[in-house]
């Protein structure tokens, strides 16, 4: 893979993690300030603020496929927005090699749910798009060149000049994939990506995920609402409480040996325990939404 060089802003101050630790999540609080201005409390609209995280501290190791899961609204994605720099926690420190994160950057690579593509460009101009924003000095001959390994890598041979709208959305999602590794991130981000894609098309895609993190072996971070695909990919599984102020239940550790095929893990020993702990917090923790409704 094609090596880049940038200036990435968005690191400061350094501070004392373990080496092995990639990335650090130090009293990760996130507050979302209610309705307190004027016009609201005229028309009596006004709302409390919401604490959708509360203190969340956890520490990933490089080269780990962590998946997070939780019931609906607990702050999944809101935790993985505040890991990509898209939002900004109210209280906490992220860490990333000992240094802190504030805002977007390079070293993150994210892959969104709805493929978010460029519909002017075509395959490669989407992936091109990637590394001449990251890379804007990139000679041509190198950036073509990743652009190329990269669709290679996501198996998009012969669909290069493609549009998005000629493409399924597997496919799509494949480009989304291709334009988050191009830029060479130190970390994947993936928000639930394959929730919009058919059952079969999610088995395929899963499978190609575990092949391209086989060969990479990058540091990914996934959002899922999926017991199967998280003990199928993860070798952490962060079992998170419902809101508000949602909180780390529990850390699964997952043995199943590598590379991995999905008939062998579900026949694993362990599997079915995994399955039937994880179903129990989802069910505990669901239900107790339900009840808080009434």
């Amino acid at each position: 893979m094609s090596s880049l060089s940038y200036n990435d802003n968005s690191v400061s101050a350094v501070a004392e993690v373990g080496d092995e630790i990639q990335l650090s999540l130090q009293g990760i609080t996130k507050v979302f300030p209610g309705k307190k201005d004027w016009m609201s409390k005229l028309l009596r609209r006004t709302s409390p603020d919401f604490m959708a995280l509360d203190e969340i501290s956890l520490d990933i190791k490089h080269n780990k496929f962590v998946s997070i899961i939780g019931p609906s609204g607990c702050g999944k994605s809101t935790l993985l927005n505040i890991i990509a720099g898209l939002a900004s926690p109210s209280s906490g420190t992220l860490l990333m090699n000992g240094y802190s994160l504030e805002g977007p950057g390079p070293d993150r690579g994210l892959v969104f749910q709805n493929y978010a593509l460029m519909p002017w460009m075509s395959v490669e101009g989407n992936i091109a798009f990637a590394l001449e924003t990251v890379a804007p000095t990139m000679p041509k001959v190198q950036q073509k060149r990743a652009v190329k390994e990269n669709i290679e890598l996501v198996g998009l041979t012969g669909a290069e000049k493609k549009h998005p709208h000629e493409l399924s959305g597997g496919m799509q999602q494949r480009v989304g994939i291709a334009r988050a590794l191009a830029i060479n991130p130190q970390v994947l981000l993936m928000d639930e990506p394959f929730g919009a894609l058919d059952a079969l098309t999610r088995g395929f895609l899963q499978e190609e995920i575990e092949r391209i993190w086989d060969q990479q072996r990058k540091t990914v971070i996934m959002v899922t609402h999926s017991i199967e695909e998280a003990l199928l990919l993860s070798d952490e599984i962060i079992m998170m409480t419902r809101g508000p102020g949602a909180q780390v239940d529990e850390i699964l550790e997952v043995p199943f040996p590598r590379p991995r095929k999905r008939e062998e893990v579900e026949t694993h020993p362990e599997y079915n325990n995994l399955k039937l702990e994880m179903e129990q917090h989802l069910y505990r923790e669901t239900r107790a939404v339900e009840k808080s409704r009434l």
